[in-house]
């Protein structure tokens, strides 16, 4: 049963089904209509999904833009047109491949940590003029994604077996483990793609508190988020306003509040018996209401 005030809902997806279709067998299992992703993973690849159900759903801006851990298979030798295993060879370099040794592989894994800019894939579904570019590269058009900031935090080699390389990845949001792969390809001198992936946490949440897709419809309370437990998980503070205040900013008014930092982008407004608020943004002295979870 979903909790009235919603949840979220941690669901380990297997190889195959696209995250869409995920989301379609929880809200059939679930039996609502009110459920939403905080970040897809392609259909070759497997792992955490983070679902919001239910007025959660309200949580989703907050919780998409969590910094990421994979591990990743890189075939090195390989590469394809969308950069991973469902797209057609275009080179292959497979002597190459062999003649790198661990060393080699371990510095160029060195050599991509950090704060860096990226190309996305062609084959994505960034917006170029409001249309996904994997959809005018489909149609035949030549598609050049400008670069964009990411961070890779870590990365850990696993295992070197020419030509394959397992790795562990921590990395910021937004970042394409496809595009890495191509990239130790090029920096290799033999090209590569990303042969399988696997999502093992998001944020503070992970895997291994996931359920399966089978077990959908048997949901029990334990699974559940909470959503204020869910918002703190993400780092973000939290701020206690008594019962004048909670009237106030539930009805969207500014409130003014010691001790808040300036810096901080949101914070998380709780009621004096501990019930989330809303998120409201600081504005000098003040905490305007951004989201809102209790009625007035």
């Amino acid at each position: 049963m979903i909790p009235p005030e919603g949840g979220v809902l941690l669901v380990d997806k297997p190889v195959g089904p696209t995250s869409h279709d995920i989301v379609g067998l929880a809200r059939r299992g679930l039996k609502t209509r009110r459920v939403g992703h905080t970040g897809t993973l392609d259909p070759f690849a497997s792992g955490l999904l983070v679902l919001c159900v239910g007025p959660a759903t309200r949580l989703s801006s907050w919780l998409t833009h969590l910094d990421k851990v994979y591990e990743a298979t890189v075939h090195f030798g390989v590469e394809t047109t969308t950069l991973d295993p469902e797209g057609e060879v275009t080179a292959r370099d497979e002597p190459g491949a062999q003649r790198l040794a661990e060393a080699q592989v371990a510095e160029i894994l060195v050599a991509f940590e950090g704060k860096q800019q990226q190309v996305p894939p062609a084959y994505s579904a960034k917006k170029i003029s409001g249309e996904a570019a994997h959809r005018r590269v489909r149609r035949g058009e030549v598609v050049e994604l400008p670069p964009v900031p990411i961070e890779v935090v870590a990365l850990q080699l696993l295992a070197w077996q020419a030509p394959r390389l397992e790795v562990r990845v921590h990395c910021s949001s937004g970042t394409y483990i496809r595009a890495l792969a191509r990239d130790f390809g090029k920096a290799a001198g033999c090209g590569a793609h990303l042969e399988q992936l696997r999502r093992l946490r998001v944020g503070a949440f992970a895997v291994g508190d996931a359920v399966q897709v089978d077990d959908l419809s048997t949901v029990s309370a334990g699974d559940w988020v909470s959503p204020l437990d869910a918002l703190t998980r993400t780092g973000m503070a939290a701020i206690e306003i008594d019962d004048a205040d909670v009237v106030r900013i539930t009805q969207g008014q500014a409130i003014e509040v010691a001790g808040v930092a300036p810096s901080a982008d949101a914070w998380v407004a709780l009621g004096q018996r501990g019930q989330l608020v809303a998120i409201a943004q600081p504005d000098g002295p003040l905490l305007k209401p951004r989201k809102v979870f209790t009625a007035p």
